[in-house]
């Protein structure tokens, strides 16, 4: 990444897009390189501009945000995702975390938090929303339930004591700078157990190792 963050916003309300091209302007570590107004001109400006973080729209016409991200996460070197949901309860967040986006924001997250979001998230670390991720969470126990949590518990067992802590921090909402700083690692070794926590517990993202340790009501 370049030392200034470039972003590429992808909404179809051209108010959204001028209020969020605007905020981000102001700062001296972000440069907004573009902007589509859906999914489908959003996908082809992001591949031709590779910028490091897309914020995307979830309802937009041509192509939607999930399934724009679905494309953007199947490239080589995909960008970092922020999902930009009007609701908490959206259903499509659900999908999204399967579709490879790296951070979930309502749209009316204060603009400090959207920019501290932005710089987290080009840093390699997620940033969900908490009322988001608890949406997600308690929806998803809601499904199965008890056989969603004894599947969980199963899962986690597989991990060493050390993935454990790790895979509980994640649970928490830790970063992995306050991973690192509590369990007194580095960051790189705590990249690596996140990484194992992928292969062991079967996801693809943070969330999905928070929502495991949720379900096995370890959080």
């Amino acid at each position: 990444m370049s030392e200034q963050i470039r972003v590429v916003i992808v909404d179809d309300d051209p108010l959204v897009r001028s209020a969020l091209s605007l905020m981000l302007g102001g700062q001296s570590d972000v440069s907004v390189v573009g902007e589509a107004a859906d999914g489908r001109a959003g996908v082809d400006l992001v591949r031709r501009l590779r910028p490091d973080v897309v914020l995307m729209d979830i309802r937009m016409p041509r192509l939607d945000g999930l399934a724009a991200t679905r494309e953007l996460h199947a490239d080589a070197e995909p960008p970092r995702v922020i999902v930009l949901t009007t609701f908490d309860a959206d259903d499509h967040v659900v999908g999204a975390l399967a579709a490879g986006a790296d951070g979930f924001l309502l749209k009316d997250t204060p603009p400090a938090e959207i920019v501290g979001a932005l710089r987290t998230v080009a840093a390699g670390d997620p940033m969900l929303s908490p009322s988001v991720t608890r949406t997600l969470i308690d929806r998803l126990r809601a499904d199965d339930g008890q056989d969603r949590s004894d599947d969980a518990r199963t899962r986690l067992d597989r991990l060493t004591e050390r993935e454990l802590e790790v895979a509980l921090a994640v649970g928490r909402g830790l970063a992995n700078a306050e991973i690192a700083s509590e369990l007194y690692l580095s960051v790189p070794t705590v990249k690596a157990h996140v990484s194992r926590l992928f292969d062991k517990l079967q996801v693809t993202n943070r969330v999905q190792i928070a929502i495991c340790v949720h379900d096995a009501g370890l959080v």
